[in-house]
């Protein structure tokens, strides 16, 4: 692996051996049509908990020399328990080098891939069978604070999307949050704060420190933001309850701030006119 820069935490000691095996197989299926590995998630923001954090991957190669097969063989080979996740998943994505160094609010991958202990294992090689917001979102923060394992800098070889595709993303998100099926409540609120933080000041913040900056801010919901970081705090499979009106009415004060965000943002002189 390249070493992080000098300001950075070091990667978890619980997934450095990890890393490095899941690093040698991307290279040994890829090849030299490999670009770059990078981290991303909650080891860009550096908040990765141990039991409870996914360990988040973006790969970007050089999709148009990549031999075909070589997709499914490294969902295969990455697949746990091929290789054993410590964590409780590996959520991986795998972007096309030319589509990866532009902007776009597509999901665009050519493989994204679940698997783990908690995930259930799923390879999905057809961006249009998810949604968007999700990868969109992680190209943002990829591009502002990936960490890169090897090859190019994540700045870049990922590019930025522009700002009125992540505030569609930032609206598909709190719709899928809201709805709630499949989530976990803490992981639902302080979804919810990152929005928040991310609306008013531009910035992608860890779960945790997007929690202490919106608490500040929304001081109704302050106890509610609280309990969901205690919970996220817990193992992910022992989290504690949070009450759901009460979850529901966060989660609406969020889409309320998006949309008046996203709208400011399209007016004349917004930031997205710049």
């Amino acid at each position: 692996m390249t070493s992080s820069p000098a300001e950075r935490e070091p990667l978890p000691a619980e997934l450095r051996p990890y890393l490095g095996q899941l690093l040698d197989r991307a290279r040994t299926v890829c090849g030299p049509h490999l670009t770059s590995v990078i981290a991303v998630g909650s080891l860009a923001l550096e908040d990765y908990r141990h039991g409870r954090s996914d360990v988040d991957v973006t790969i970007v190669v050089d999709d148009t020399a990549l031999p075909p097969s070589a997709l499914h063989e490294l969902s295969e080979t990455l697949a746990h328990p091929a290789l054993h996740c410590p964590a409780p998943g590996l959520e991986l994505v795998v972007y096309g080098r030319e589509f990866a160094a532009r902007p776009s609010g597509e999901a665009g991958y050519l493989l994204d891939l679940n698997t783990g202990p908690l995930l259930p294992n799923r390879a999905s090689f057809d961006p249009a069978a998810s949604p968007a917001f999700w990868y969109v979102i992680d190209r943002s923060v990829a591009h502002r604070s990936g960490r890169t394992l090897t090859g190019r800098p994540a700045s870049e070889a990922i590019a930025e999307p522009r700002r009125a595709e992540l505030f569609a993303a930032l609206r598909s998100s709190v719709r899928e949050h809201s709805d709630g099926e499949g989530h976990l409540a803490d992981n639902r609120v302080l979804n919810g704060c990152r929005s928040l933080v991310f609306c008013r000041t531009g910035r992608w913040l860890a779960k945790r420190r997007a929690a202490a900056e919106a608490a500040a801010y929304e001081e109704d919901f302050r106890p509610l933001v609280e309990a969901a970081v205690r919970s996220f705090e817990r193992p992910r499979s022992s989290p504690d309850a949070l009450p759901a009106d009460e979850v529901r009415a966060f989660l609406d004060r969020v889409r309320t701030r998006v949309e008046e965000s996203a709208e400011a943002d399209a007016a004349p002189g917004g930031a997205g006119r710049h």
